[in-house]
């Protein structure tokens, strides 16, 4: 009989039945490095696909891992994550709103770690995404999933999933680096009883892909007071293309919507969005994959340091 798992991932999917294998395997007990299959389950919730990613592929993966499809789904993926974290039995939750993102191998141990070192820690690391550029750009040069499967095919990720570094850009959210404010997070870990006081995901935000709900979230949750915003600096989650609502379209619509997300996010709070205010502290070790992007952000940060040298104020 397996024991009570201390970290709860709560995985969304829609319509990845290419990407999602690649997801799961990284989040499987084969792959993660430091952590048992008994301390953590996957709870994936396939919000209503029209071909199902189906229970006997996600179980799979492990004895911990379960599946769950919501028939006659809302286009916003709130439904989805609140009734999955409803599910779930650990004393930590982790929510990744986009089952196409493969993470890196030491992600679960490192986030479970750090609820050992802090009361009431946030946890969240860089996003980045497969290919040569910002998957808004490189799709319109003709980058493509048969490309994107040959850069897989050629690092061996299933040996050292670290090596997605190699072949990897970082996201929108985390253009300046690790040790500047990052918008969002795409892998966040919370205790439970932080995403019930937060009222988990907020229905209100009912856009297609859930507009700036994920965001919203990761703001909400990083400046609760007495929590300690955690950065894993060495982890990465990355995004494979499959049609995604803002990654993988033209830039000029990417534009677009995201003016309609931030117009529904101001009627919704009363202002405009901004990243947690919180100053992180960093956890994790450095895989030398790694390194250009950790030159890449203390480059970044000693910009920003100089930029506000003369006020004395912080760059996070």
């Amino acid at each position: 009989m397996m024991r009570m798992p201390f970290v709860s991932v709560v995985l969304v999917v829609y319509d990845m039945n290419r990407e999602a294998p690649r997801t799961l395997h990284t989040l499987s007990a084969a792959y993660q490095r430091g952590i048992e299959a008994d301390q953590y389950e996957v709870l994936v919730v396939d919000n209503g696909s029209p071909e199902p990613l189906g229970e006997a592929l996600v179980r799979s993966c492990g004895p911990n891992f379960r599946y769950h499809y919501i028939d006659q789904a809302s286009p916003s993926p709130v439904a989805a994550i609140n009734t999955g974290v409803s599910m779930t039995r650990g004393e930590v939750v982790a929510v990744m709103i986009d089952g196409a993102r493969m993470v890196t191998p030491g992600l679960l141990d490192y986030g479970r770690r750090a609820f050992a070192l802090y009361a009431d820690p946030v946890v969240t690391c860089p996003a980045w995404h497969l290919g040569p550029k910002l998957q808004q750009l490189s799709v319109s040069e003709g980058y493509d999933k048969k490309q994107e499967d040959a850069l897989l095919a050629g690092i061996d990720w299933r040996r050292d999933g670290y090596r997605l570094f190699e072949i990897g850009t970082p996201a929108g959210s985390s253009k300046e680096g690790c040790f500047m404010a990052m918008t969002e997070s795409n892998a966040v870990f919370l205790h439970r009883r932080g995403f019930d006081a937060l009222g988990g995901y907020d229905p209100a935000f009912d856009l297609p892909g859930g507009g700036m709900v994920n965001l919203d979230f990761y703001r909400r949750a990083g400046e609760r007071p007495g929590t300690e915003l955690v950065v894993l600096f060495g982890e990465g989650s990355f995004h494979q293309l499959h049609g995604g609502i803002s990654t993988n379209v033209p830039r000029e619509e990417t534009r677009r919507r995201v003016a309609t997300w931030k117009a529904q996010y101001e009627i919704i709070r009363g202002e405009c969005y901004r990243p947690p205010q919180a100053r992180p502290v960093f956890l994790g070790h450095l895989h030398p994959a790694v390194m250009p992007f950790i030159r890449f952000s203390a480059e970044r940060y000693e910009a920003a340091l100089a930029r506000v040298q003369s006020g004395g104020q912080s760059p996070t």
